[in-house]
């Protein structure tokens, strides 16, 4: 029986459409930006406990702005927070949207492998004289390797055990 997870079609129509939204999602957030790995070691980092201290600086400082030096920027910093906020919210949308694509594309890898897997069985077994070995021979240089290692391993034929199958 062969395997479907996942059955989707993509149109031209939707693919303009997908391409369009991603380049306005590209030009919409031409701001962010893409650090090095040594500038992201040496930053300061925010977890939980240091947001919450954050958010009541910002607090205590909206309220007493007369107490900061005049080259301290208090609107950068409001501006921050803010940014932050509408950031996030996108940031759970976006992630929920790329795990869907990283789970989709598994699956259809999936689909691929298990009915390929299955045809090239059933062209093993009824395919023998119908002028389909050259093309046989071909598909069978897949599981090549994995045969080869698990005669090594039992002593026995080519082919005496061997579920064809993998994941390279």
């Amino acid at each position: 029986m062969s395997q479907n997870i996942v059955d989707i079609i993509f149109d031209d129509e939707a693919l303009t459409d997908i391409d369009g939204a991603l380049t306005t999602l590209d030009t919409r957030f031409a701001g962010l930006v893409a650090l090095d790995p040594v500038k992201r070691r040496r930053l300061h980092k925010m977890g939980d406990k240091s947001e919450a201290f954050c958010r009541l600086a910002v607090d205590v400082l909206t309220a007493n702005p007369q107490i900061l030096p005049a080259n301290f920027d208090l609107a950068a910093l409001q501006r921050d927070v803010a940014a932050l906020d509408a950031l996030r919210l996108r940031t759970v949308q976006v992630m929920r949207l790329y795990q869907r694509m990283l789970d989709t594309e598994m699956a259809l890898g999936s689909d691929m492998m298990s009915n390929s897997v299955e045809g090239y069985r059933l062209l093993s077994l009824a395919g023998k004289g119908s002028g389909l070995d050259g093309l046989r021979k071909q598909l069978a240089v897949r599981f090549k390797n994995k045969r080869s290692k698990e005669e090594q391993e039992e002593g026995g034929e080519p082919g005496a055990k061997g579920k064809a199958g993998g994941g390279d």
